[in-house]
């Protein structure tokens, strides 16, 4: 598996590095040393198939380069590696809520990066050949235009809000632990709690007002979409 991996990383030894294990393993590669070049490297042609974002650079912080990726059309569903030399909780919570995809400590293994890039790019290619529109009752999803609508009425989800609602309607009927969707979701052995996915989910249920009656909790196994849209009331 090949493909273009940006990275966005300030320190020119660890950039460099990265690119030689990356080109050694068969990957272009496009490198950049700030926020405002990384974001004219993620939209310039032929844009990355992954990006490999630093937290902490010298003029845009990670967190803010994430959310101008997930604004714009060009960028908005290429996924994002957040690296970092934090490690705490709430860093890599709040680098999910801004989009990115999932979230690696530094120092960190070389290798555990390219299998992570790997496994983001399976992901993406999985989704390709699913239909871009989809409806169940009073809700419909653009999984192309990242967009969702309860009665008509769009409503606004982050990156991993949508991710989350994609995978509970792809998947309607059938059981989703936490564990599974952590892995579905945020990403290969994402490093974060299964009290986070239920963080998520709530919030994803309270941006859907009556529609979020979908999404049942089972206590002590996890989440199940219906599988028939049942009349919501309004």
């Amino acid at each position: 598996m090949s493909g273009l991996v940006l990275v966005i990383e300030d320190e020119v030894d660890l950039a460099t590095t990265l690119e030689y294990n990356l080109r050694a393993e068969g990957f272009q590669v496009r490198l950049a040393h700030t926020g405002r070049s990384g974001l004219a490297a993620a939209t310039s042609d032929p844009t990355p198939d992954v990006i490999v974002l630093d937290l902490m650079l010298p003029d845009l912080a990670g967190t803010e380069i994430c959310r101008r990726l997930r604004e714009q059309d060009r960028t908005r569903e290429t996924p994002v590696i957040m690296c970092t030399a934090k490690g705490e909780e709430i860093d890599r919570v709040v680098g999910f809520e801004v989009g990115a995809d999932d979230y690696v400590v530094k120092p960190f293994s070389v290798r555990e990066l390219i299998l992570r890039i790997r496994a983001l790019m399976r992901r993406v290619q999985r989704t390709e050949g699913e239909p871009s529109l989809v409806r169940f009752g009073r809700l419909k999803i653009d999984r192309d235009a990242h967009r969702a609508w309860v009665d008509e009425g769009e409503i606004g989800l982050t990156a991993l809000e949508f991710r989350l609602l994609h995978a509970f309607l792809s998947r309607r009927g059938r059981v989703q632990t936490r564990d599974a969707l952590l892995s579905d979701v945020w990403g290969i052995d994402a490093d974060v709690t299964t009290r986070t996915v239920d963080t998520h989910v709530k919030r994803l249920r309270e941006k859907l007002g009556d529609a979020g009656a979908y999404i049942e909790t089972l206590r002590g196994v996890g989440y199940r979409f219906k599988g028939e849209p049942e009349e919501v009331e309004a």
